[in-house]
């Protein structure tokens, strides 16, 4: 049969066919329905028909419901945040205040309390000129009465002011506003440029690669001579808390037991934490691991000096490669042969850089904020780096050396904190590639606490800057391409290690809040809301589960501008704690691989007395003296939490802030200074992060 053309209704839609019909049923309790035509009884009907007066009651007495409760929880917060301000900042309970060693700390903050005086004095001046009704401030142009308007003495001191701002107060803050906003739009093009070169990267999938496997036998003994010599080096100094996962990972290495050292370099001061660390390295030496400890006495040049003493020995020199993990770092099995391979047949490599991944990155709020920047650190910075310049910061971590790119860049120097970016430099200057391995990763931890991430950052910002006074002449003078050197001064270091946390501290923490007092230099809203945000969406994209915090995120980064500030000030003017190495605290988080390993090892007692009988009696004599020793149980010490005055003065100030924009009917600036001001009291209470008291 053929089918049915019928283009009528295509046209005539909404045309009514058939004779409309009215159907009554005698019984009240049903409903009455029209219908008008034939396709009428299968149209949708209206889902709102049904409801009755109850129904829209009991929706209306949920939405109720949720409000109340949504108005009780942020009640219960704000009473808890209260709390916890008259505990630990009134009453000093289980708290300790943290020390400022620097002059130009106890300078910073003498600075940002005058502007919190400055700032209350002239918000109560408002205030009263509010309530007489001197609404100068709310005009766009700005109108000075004459003097036959003046109404006393306080009315003509308020007039004075407004002319002595308008001329002499807010030229000078616009001008610096305008130059942190450049410094601001430059920053953010430069990462808009990163961003677009990992959409690159992924479009076009676009990784290192090598032909064939240089590792194809499976059997590692037989094929041993195609392994080349490699040195793993574990520094570490008071890590008492991670020392043993790491050891055990490094072990597990799958390498020629005859082509593979391992070097534990412990520079810890505690006599306790050096038996259980000779204690682990004694144990797997028993198990047939080629591993050797190292102490030395006297700790000169921290991690830097510890390496360089290592490198001195004389057998390093019948090792071709070096790999380097800290304490916390757990690598996989096969992490040598995931990296080491790229060497081959290429001479001008000097480092494979890995990507770090982390065990305890939904610990707290503190961690999953650090795990953003880490993951945009890596997925764009690095590989973006790698791939297009093949030149990038070492982490110091998580990655392989070729020893003669090391020797000839002058080996490891202990004039800076940053170590592994000095040695990146120098070996860059002296014409080695790097590469970047975003699908290697390497498990290790974040600082759950505030008190070590801030020295961690402090670290990480004093020693770029301290650096880079140190090898500007260097680069200058080097023969590489103009471009290169160009990259290295104005990107690596002054736009992504100066610029960044300069117009971060100085524009939304300094200038900002100062705005609210001196209208006539208000900075507009893009550069405090759109921009910002559009950035820190950036920022995101590499972890994609992190998107619910990317205000949190947003505010905290606003926050560290104050110790990335501080720090880089001391590192660039040699200032105080430039060289000042402070061990990061680790919490000994252990992965599901690590129990598995652990329960693994346990199930193999009987093997490991089997294997220690062919010792000798004084091996074993050490042995059990180190483990005797390590079961003693340390002492407890008792942590409290800090209190920060430098965060906690600029809460105040920009609290300050955020009430007199409320006498301007300013609602974006008003919105951000209040969450920014309370971001900086969290902060400066030490309520982020992992809760010592």
């Amino acid at each position: 049969m053929a089918p049915r053309l019928d283009f009528s209704n295509w046209w005539a839609k909404d045309t009514r066919k058939g004779t409309p019909v009215v159907v009554k049923m005698e019984n009240p309790n049903y409903s009455v329905v029209e219908i008008d035509g034939p396709d009428a009884a299968f149209r949708p009907v209206e889902k709102s028909r049904g409801k009755n007066a109850k129904q829209v009651t009991w929706v209306l007495l949920l939405k109720a419901h949720r409000a109340v409760g949504c108005v009780a929880w942020i009640a219960t917060l704000f009473w808890a945040l209260l709390g916890t301000i008259k505990r630990r900042l009134i009453f000093r309970q289980d708290v300790a205040v943290a020390s400022e060693k620097l002059g130009k700390g106890k300078l910073l903050f003498t600075v940002i309390k005058v502007f919190l005086v400055t700032s209350l004095s002239i918000l109560a001046f408002e205030v009263v000129a509010y309530f007489k009704g001197w609404h100068y401030f709310q005009n766009p142009s700005l109108h000075i009465p004459r003097t036959s308007d003046i109404q006393g003495l306080l009315h003509l001191v308020y007039v004075t002011w407004l002319s002595f701002r308008a001329d002499y107060i807010a030229p000078p803050i616009q001008a610096l506003s305008k130059f942190c906003v450049a410094l601001f739009l430059i920053q953010s093009a430069d990462r808009i440029i990163l961003s677009f070169g990992c959409f690159w990267i992924k479009y076009k999938k676009i990784k290192p690669r090598i032909e064939g496997d240089p590792f194809k036998s499976n059997d590692v003994e037989e094929s041993g001579y195609e392994y080349p010599m490699v040195l793993v080096q574990i520094p570490m100094c008071n890590e008492r808390e991670v020392y043993e996962q790491s050891i055990s990972a490094v072990c597990q290495l799958d390498w020629p037991k005859d082509q593979l050292l391992i070097q534990v370099l412990d520079d810890s001061d505690d006599e306790s934490i050096q038996y259980l660390i000779k204690a682990e390295v004694a144990t797997w030496n028993q198990r047939g691991i080629n591993i050797i400890y190292r102490h030395r006495l006297v700790r000169t040049g921290y991690k830097a000096g510890n390496l360089k003493s290592a490198m001195s020995c004389e057998y390093v020199q019948a090792y071709e490669f070096v790999a380097i993990f800290d304490a916390d770092f757990q690598p996989n099995p096969d992490f040598l042969k995931q990296t080491v391979r790229h060497f081959k047949d290429n001479p001008e490599l000097g480092l494979v850089q890995a990507r770090w991944t982390f065990v305890n990155k939904d610990e707290n709020l503190l961690t999953r904020l650090q795990n953003i920047n880490l993951c945009f650190h890596f997925e764009v910075e690095q590989q973006v780096n790698g791939v297009f310049l093949n030149f990038f910061g070492f982490n110091g971590t998580a990655g392989v050396w070729r020893v003669k790119a090391l020797e000839e860049s002058g080996g490891w120097l202990e004039r800076t904190t940053v170590e592994d970016m000095d040695i990146a430099v120098r070996a860059h200057l002296n014409g080695w590639k790097f590469i970047f391995l975003n699908d290697v990763k390497v498990l290790c931890e974040v600082p759950e606490s505030y008190e070590a991430y801030r020295k961690q950052q402090h670290r990480w910002h004093s020693g770029p800057m301290h650096l880079f006074r140190l090898c500007l002449p260097t680069i200058i003078t080097s023969k590489i391409a103009i471009w290169k050197k160009a990259n290295l001064i104005l990107l690596f270091f002054l736009l992504r290690k100066l610029i960044l946390p300069f117009y971060s501290f100085t524009l939304f923490c300094i200038i900002l809040p100062l705005t609210m007092f001196v209208p006539e230099a208000e900075l507009p809203v893009w550069v405090i809301c759109y921009v910002p945000v559009f950035m820190s969406f950036l920022n995101i994209l590499p972890s994609p589960k992190s998107f619910p915090f990317i205000v949190p995120y947003l505010l905290f980064e606003n926050t560290m501008s104050v110790t990335k500030f501080n720090a880089m000030v001391s590192g660039l003017f040699q200032l105080g704690s430039s060289y000042e190495w402070v061990v990061t605290k680790k919490a000994g988080r252990s992965s599901e691989s690590d129990l598995l390993a652990v329960a693994e090892r346990e199930s193999k007692t009987t093997n490991q007395r089997q294997i220690q009988r062919g010792a000798s009696e004084s091996e074993l004599t050490e042995l059990n003296r180190l483990k005797e020793q390590k079961e003693v149980a340390p002492i407890p010490v008792k942590r409290v939490n800090k209190i920060y005055r430098k965060e906690l003065t600029l809460a105040f100030l920009l609290l300050t802030a955020s009430v007199r924009s409320l006498l301007s009917a300013q609602g974006v600036h008003f919105y951000f200074l209040l969450f920014q001001g309370v971001t900086f009291l969290l902060v400066g209470l030490d309520l982020i992060g992992e809760q010592m008291s």
